[in-house]
């Protein structure tokens, strides 16, 4: 798992973030909600007047680099992501896209990964869910086979059956699009596709989910 790779690999300071911190508190992937487990209590930075627990943006930069090493030396189509909300759809579709990785979308059929008469049974070596909760099939599924979960996980979240947590805002339309976008393009750079400081040719714009299919 990606514990293999060592958070001192990855270290980082404000300056070295995969983007300018202010572009990426503008995007929100710090904003949890009004609710703290205690398994997400390291990754909190501190709560708002509001009551909305805020989290560690340098600690989510170095999840996503520690994943993104972890991914790039998977062969691709042995990599699935899982989104059941809707503004997790669009992302992962394009994460797949430019990953090659295998995407399930919108609901989860029972049996995908643990059924071996499901004539649409995937076998991936691990799974990325965008939000532990709404994914839960799929972590559930994934833990019965031995398949490795690596997880998007907020404030509220618990880790039963997750092996990794990149903590972001697991909610917001922009906040998924963005995460997906850096864990491509770092995915990308750790293969050597693209330079080690260069960029993907989709923007996070291509893979945030449109106003016109919200529901």
């Amino acid at each position: 798992m990606p514990e293999e790779v060592t958070e001192e690999e990855v270290e980082v300071t404000a300056e070295e973030l995969l983007l300018p911190q202010d572009t990426l508190l503008s995007t929100g992937i710090h904003i949890g909600t009004r609710m703290k487990t205690k398994d997400m209590t390291p990754f909190i930075y501190r709560v708002r007047p509001d009551g909305l627990f805020v989290l560690d943006v340098k600690k989510t930069d170095e999840r996503i680099r520690i994943a993104a090493k972890f991914l790039a030396r998977m062969e691709p189509t042995k990599i699935a992501a899982v989104a059941a909300r809707l503004y997790g759809r669009d992302p992962v579709k394009k994460f797949c896209e430019v990953t090659g990785a295998i995407p399930i979308i919108g609901r989860f059929t029972p049996g995908s990964l643990s059924n071996p008469l499901y004539e649409n049974r995937i076998e991936p070596d691990v799974i990325i869910v965008s939000d532990p909760k709404a994914d839960v099939q799929a972590v559930v599924e994934a833990s019965t086979m031995g398949i490795p979960v690596i997880a998007l996980c907020s404030t509220d979240n618990y880790f039963s059956n997750i092996d990794f947590v990149i903590p972001t805002n697991n909610k917001g339309r922009r906040a998924l699009a963005v995460i997906y976008w850096l864990l491509a393009r770092q995915i990308m750079r750790e293969r050597g596709e693209v330079p080690s400081d260069g960029d993907i040719s989709e923007s996070v714009d291509d893979f945030e989910v449109k106003l016109a299919r919200e529901e």
